[in-house]
């Protein structure tokens, strides 16, 4: 399951790819949620290590930012300068693709190439494996696991939520000790179906938060599964985190470019970020141009965390989404952190 990222999308082969935008720090966003961003991998890293493409980001309570990725060491740590704290897991991921930092600080980490979740400390011991490695279940069975996303937690229970994700339209319920509860979920565009069940994340009310990726939505449900609402007015949202610090929950939402080659230029279709309230209100758009290596631009946002001050990370699927069909360096800037612009 190499190839699970790609989709033929229809986009140009070639471009976008021009110099680095004008001089001198890029802003993006509006009001409160406005950002810097550098347009360049982030992240220190021994000379000569990659990230070939960083998939998921986590940032626990210590604000140590661990990047789940496909190079040189599949989990590399850091402080929020950048500075490289640790790194772990050669040898034990398949395909990495989801990470998720537990209330406790465990990690959840999905391999959606050999079709597992794992949990480990901080330091990478392995604590706990659900799914039989490289033996996925039936696709579109909705029986755990086949090609599975993300994991999110209830803050308040330490239950835990894994979508599942590329060949199945399910999301599955687990106990904090790893006992499957219940799944919900089947192939649709209706309420409750999904089509590729990419991102799930939890608030501090234990809403569960669904990135309907090819729905080009986000479903809200109960911790019992039930329909809540849907936010539809976005591109295909790809990823999420709730920064649950403050006095009001708010969603941080990661989308990727909705165009086709014939409007390839188009503005508000993605790659982006956006910025919302928990009933649904938008606080800011961050991006409006479409995919691309300048500072300001994204290529496909596939994981982001949001730090204690505000800043966020987004890890995109640079490689897997344009620079295979660019035949391009197998590292494309995948890494970016946005530093939050002080309001007057």
């Amino acid at each position: 399951m190499a190839d699970v990222e790609h989709l033929e999308t229809g986009l140009p082969r070639q471009g976008h790819r021009e110099e680095d935008g004008p001089p001198g720090p890029v802003v993006l966003g509006q009001g409160d949620y406005r950002y810097e961003v550098s347009g360049e991998n982030w992240g220190r890293r021994p000379e000569g290590w990659i990230y070939r493409e960083a998939t998921a980001v986590a940032v626990d309570q210590r604000d140590r930012v661990f990047v789940f990725n496909r190079g040189t060491a599949p989990m590399t740590v850091f402080d929020t300068d950048g500075n490289m704290l640790d790194s772990w897991g050669q040898g034990m991921f398949s395909n990495p693709h989801g990470i998720t930092v537990a209330p406790d600080g465990t990690l959840f980490c999905v391999d959606n190439g050999d079709s597992t979740v794992k949990k480990f400390t901080p330091e990478g011991r392995l604590l706990m494996t659900l799914g039989e490695a490289n033996n996925p279940s039936p696709p579109m069975s909705n029986r755990p696991f086949c090609y599975p996303t993300h994991v999110g937690v209830d803050p308040r229970t330490g239950d835990f939520y894994v979508s599942d994700g590329y060949s199945n339209a399910a999301v599955h319920k687990y106990s904090p000790e790893g006992r499957h509860l219940f799944t919900w979920g089947e192939s649709g565009t209706d309420e409750g179906q999904f089509n590729i069940v990419h991102n799930v994340k939890i608030d501090r009310d234990g809403w569960v938060y669904v990135a309907d990726r090819e729905n080009h939505r986000i479903q809200v449900f109960s911790s019992t599964g039930t329909f809540e609402t849907q936010w539809v007015n976005l591109s295909r949202a790809a990823c999420l985190d709730i920064d649950t610090s403050g006095e009001r929950d708010i969603v941080y939402i990661g989308e990727y470019f909705t165009g086709i080659s014939s409007n390839d230029i188009a503005t508000n279709l993605g790659p982006r970020v956006t910025v919302m309230t928990t009933d649904g209100k938008i606080l800011a758009r961050v991006g409006t141009q479409a995919y691309g290596s300048q500072a300001g631009r994204f290529f496909s946002p596939h994981g982001i965390a949001v730090d204690s001050k505000g800043s966020l990370y987004v890890a995109e699927v640079a490689h897997s989404d344009y620079g295979r069909g660019w035949n391009a360096d197998p590292e494309l800037r995948s890494m970016q952190k946005l530093v939050k612009v002080a309001t007057a």
